[in-house]
């Protein structure tokens, strides 16, 4: 925030310009304990420029630095320890959020550009697995994220709806399919053919000759095959929709696999027109240096997921005039983006260096990924189902008069499954644990939720009016809490940059962690000259914490 800054330019000036401000930036730190000050530059690194030891260089610098925003500066151990004016930096901060509320961190860092974010992406005749919810959570919280940065964000579905499966499963559904029980629960039913088909063909090979042949015709447009697919296609996007409305996730367009199948030949016409398409072992491929070639179309014709994406990219570049584009997809695929990108830079295209493929580790179960060929699938819906209910449990016992324990339950439970997921820094793999997922205490979604709640209770036993805050007379036990306020805008930015939704989870605990030290301390609702201030810090809390778990796509019950 500014006070850094400003900071920043005080030191600049002390050191006579010896430092550039990006490495004063880089050099400063925030010290661990409040007695060592707000602010701790160390002099180390000046020692070799002013030929002198680092404490005489901290002690020379600590009569220099001045600003209206400084307490006091101390020289310590070669350290110069910066100290705010914590009355006139409380002010600042909680004056801005009480002003901007909601829209408090709003950046304008996007400037308004178009930012298309690919995520979620489940292969229809599929269920919803648990290892579909890394990609779908981490996709809308940075779809959040970039719109809090001020990006038009485009939300794209990019469904798995063509290949090879849709043989499998036309033939899967001809031996063993009942029409009835695949209406009734479309995608249980396609799963158990699915498996069974897998499970025969281990013993009797024939069954994939059939299943490639019926992919084939339906290629070639076969009606009966394509009113199938249309089925399969439509029967699992109603389930998925409920699974989206439950997680409370939107999209802006389910154009999957398939839409691209005519607009492939275009790209195998551009890669021959920019003679880029080079012959090995009769397919087609572009050749890449240093990492392998990208194959383009197979021996007999076919082409492939490359191409198909690569239809996609231009396409979505076409049609959205985006500035940047995410693929919230795993980690096992980055050799894919790779060549992907490339092949769209050695095709001429500048905008290929704003692509960005967003990996993530992998939901484990007993150590292993989760297959659904094997049947070794945890259902999401169940999940979720699971964990309301242990929500409901749970506000039964601690407050039975509660009135809208329905809602409460249901957005503590999915809030509980959604910040499991999104306080690991995306690369980790995640082992699949009910238990911790939605236990309500330490690091999860429902202590934050609950620190929200507790505060909303504080404001309206003390009535709390925005237009009746104040900002004088907090005790030196609110600091901690302003100085994390302030840091709210910068971690917003930062989760954007990296791409990590973790930087805000982390952020809420501490936060949370803070306020409810503070609670324990302090008589928040005694009738004081600092009550009116002690309330407008709980309502900026509030109004961040709310904010904070918004950007997560998790809501915040009032009561719980």
């Amino acid at each position: 925030m500014e006070d850094k800054k400003l900071i920043i330019n005080s030191l600049f000036e002390a050191v006579e310009g010896q430092l550039a401000k990006g490495d004063i930036e880089r050099t400063i730190e925030t010290p661990k304990y409040a007695h060592l000050g707000d602010y701790a530059f160390p002099c180390f690194a000046l020692a070799k420029i002013f030929r002198q030891s680092p404490n005489n260089i901290a002690k020379d610098l600590s009569e220099k630095i001045k600003n209206d925003i400084i307490e006091k500066v101390e020289a310590v151990g070669g350290y110069v320890n910066i100290f705010l004016k914590q009355s006139k930096i409380s002010k600042v901060v909680l004056s801005s959020i009480v002003d901007s509320q909601s829209t408090y961190g709003q950046r304008k860092y996007g400037k308004g550009e178009t930012i298309t974010i690919d995520f979620s992406s489940p292969n229809i005749a599929k269920p919803f697995s648990m290892g579909h919810l890394r990609s779908t959570v981490i996709g809308n919280a940075l779809a959040n994220i970039a719109e809090k940065n001020g990006y038009e964000v485009v939300r794209i579905n990019h469904l798995g709806d063509w290949g090879t499966q849709f043989g499998k499963l036309i033939v899967a559904y001809h031996l063993w399919g009942e029409k009835e029980l695949i209406e009734q629960s479309p995608v249980r039913e396609l799963l158990k053919i699915y498996v069974k088909f897998h499970d025969e063909a281990e013993h009797d090979d024939s069954l994939n000759n059939q299943a490639r042949a019926a992919f084939k015709k339906l290629e070639q447009g076969d009606t009966e095959s394509l009113q199938l697919w249309q089925w399969f296609r439509e029967a699992s996007l109603k389930e998925f929709e409920q699974v989206y409305a439950l997680l409370g996730i939107r999209f802006d367009s389910y154009t999957g696999e398939a839409f691209y199948n005519d607009k492939m030949e275009r790209i195998v016409n551009l890669l021959t027109e920019k003679e880029l398409l080079e012959e090995s072992d009769g397919a087609m491929v572009v050749n890449l240096s240093n990492i392998p070639p990208c194959l383009i179309k197979k021996t007999d014709g076919t082409t492939l997921y490359a191409t198909r994406d690569l239809a996609a990219a231009l396409y979505r570049h076409e049609t959205y005039k985006s500035k940047k584009s995410f693929y919230v997809v795993g980690n096992e695929q980055s050799l894919h983006f790779k060549q992907l990108f490339r092949v769209l830079d050695k095709m001429g295209y500048e905008w290929a260096e704003e692509l960005q493929h967003i990996p993530f580790g992998m939901m484990l179960k007993d150590g292993k990924k989760m297959s659904t060929r094997k049947g070794k699938v945890v259902l999401l819906d169940e999940v979720l189902t699971e964990a309301i209910q242990l929500a409901k449990n749970n506000v039964e016992e601690k407050n039975p008069n509660l009135k809208q324990k329905e809602e409460v339950a249901k957005a503590v439970g999915t809030g509980a499954v959604i910040f499991h997921d999104l306080k690991n820094h995306r690369m980790n793999d995640i082992e699949f644990s009910l238990e911790e997922m939605l236990n309500f205490e330490g690091e999860t979604g429902p202590y934050v939720q609950y620190s929200y709640a507790r505060i909303c209770s504080l404001l309206r036993k003390g009535q709390y009016n925005s237009k009746d805050s104040k900002y004088e007379g907090l005790s030196v036990e609110a600091w901690p809490i302003v100085m994390q306020l302030k840091e709210f805008p910068d971690v917003i930015v930062k989760a954007f940059e990296l791409a990590d939704p973790s930087q805000i989870a982390k952020y809420l605990i501490e936060l949370s962690r803070a306020f409810n030290k503070y609670y324990a301390h302090t008589r928040i609702l005694e009738d004081n000259n600092a009550k009116q201030a002690k309330l407008t810090l709980c309502a900026s809390v509030a109004t961040v914490l709310k904010e904070g778990l918004s950007l997560l796509g998790i809501q915040a019950p009032e009561e719980m």
